[in-house]
């Protein structure tokens, strides 16, 4: 299992970002705060868009925003996911 600590917002709505932890366990991604799970997506069912300072995760009709603290790595996990929007 590799995580990762981000910041997740959703697009359009105000607010500051959510701490959260972002598991990648085989070909999933969970996303949990303070130990609750807010996602659990498999990697082939989302789209996965670089931006300026993170990546922006479309999944099941909503879309978010995850700043990750290590980009570099995050990026090299999900890799083979990412689209170019």
């Amino acid at each position: 299992m590799t995580s990762f600590d981000a910041r997740l917002r959703v697009v359009g709505e105000s607010g500051f970002p959510l701490g959260v932890e972002v598991d990648l366990t085989g070909e999933r991604m969970i996303v949990t705060t303070s130990g609750n799970k807010l996602a659990d997506w498999a990697l082939d069912e989302i789209r996965i868009a670089p931006t300026p300072t993170g990546f922006r995760i479309d999944a099941e009709g909503e879309a978010v925003i995850l700043n990750v603290t290590d980009i570099e790595r995050f990026a090299a996990e999900i890799g083979p996911y990412v689209i170019e929007l």
